[in-house]
């Protein structure tokens, strides 16, 4: 399958960051995690966690389904999120 060059410039964008790569693959597979446990599943820093979920997010690729909690938001890969997961090789 051709990839379009927006999806090509979005799996470089997450490969040139192995945070990035890590909390993609930490969300893979239809899971939804709070930033504790992706950070425990990827191995990085809690404190590290938001800015790489803001990052994520800005690029429309991982969303927070309730954003109107201040403690325990849940975070899952979006459909463009679970596209790019598919072509790119997270190990």
């Amino acid at each position: 399958m051709e990839l379009s060059d927006e999806m090509l410039t979005e799996i470089s964008y997450v490969q040139i960051s192995s945070y990035r790569t890590k909390v993609m693959k930490s969300l893979d597979d239809g899971e939804v995690l709070i930033p504790t446990q992706i950070a425990r599943n990827s191995d990085i820093r809690p404190n590290h966690i938001s800015k790489v979920l803001a990052e994520l997010k800005a690029h429309e690729l991982v969303e927070c389904i309730n954003p109107e909690v201040r403690k325990g938001r849940l975070y899952r890969l979006t459909d463009k999120g679970n596209e790019l997961v598919k072509n790119i090789n997270l190990d």
